[in-house]
């Protein structure tokens, strides 16, 4: 058995970028997604642009942000910036001591909504980020679980088309590779995965993987400068 403190690596048969993802990618970027949003994120989003949040502002965005530490530790670093944090589990989110959503903290605001409705009505909205974090989503290994994956998603063109420094990381490196692979055909960038160091912004789950003797990787590219195909 598994101890609780000690994390699993991720487990596959798959070992390099799956030979699917450019027909996806390439069927998302022709068609527009027209699967209905989702209810409650469509009321969170509105109940966040009643508490005055818009496109106006300098939008960090950290999305997936679990218990919320890493949104604090945002927030710090980046003072002139509204930092957003969203995550779909209320008992995660409840850990940052809020009892409703939107609740804020100076210059940090939580959120509870489903990510691919939100950032289609973010980006409806007109939004365009200084910054988007994506820390360590679930990598859905199994080679026929590719579709649950943020990369081969069809929201994924929207998700680059709000702008900003985007920054992704994992603890498996197909995932890494893929997602690298997906911006760099979506945005005709160069990026490329790097292992992480130590950052100054972390969470409780990066904590527990290095402490796992994981290895760590981080995407990391410019979605300012290029415009989606």
């Amino acid at each position: 058995m598994v101890p609780g403190n000690i994390s699993r690596r991720v487990e596959s048969n798959q070992e390099g970028v799956h030979p699917r993802l450019r027909s996806l990618l390439d069927t998302h970027l022709s068609s527009p997604w027209l699967q209905p949003l989702h209810a409650p994120s469509v009321k969170a989003f509105g109940a966040l642009s009643e508490a005055g949040v818009s496109g106006r502002h300098r939008i960090v965005l950290d999305s997936g942000c679990g218990v919320g530490e890493s949104t604090r530790l945002m927030a710090r670093a980046l003072p002139d910036c509204l930092v957003i944090g969203i995550d779909k589990s209320l008992s995660r989110l409840s850990r940052t001591g809020a009892v409703s959503f939107p609740h804020r903290e100076g210059n940090a605001i939580w959120l509870r909504a489903e990510l691919s409705t939100f950032w289609r009505l973010a980006r409806e909205a007109g939004w365009r980020l200084h910054g988007h974090y994506l820390f360590y989503p679930n990598p859905w290994p199994k080679p026929g679980q590719l579709q649950r994956r943020w990369h081969a998603h069809p929201v994924f063109p929207d998700m680059l088309r709000l702008g900003g420094r985007l920054e992704m990381r994992c603890n498996w490196e197909v995932y890494a590779l893929e997602f690298a692979w997906a911006v760099n055909r979506v945005l005709g960038t160069d990026a490329r995965p790097e292992l992480l160091g130590e950052p100054a912004i972390s969470s409780p789950f990066e904590r527990k993987y290095r402490a796992s003797g994981h290895a760590l990787y981080s995407v990391v590219v410019s979605c300012d400068s290029n415009a989606v195909k």
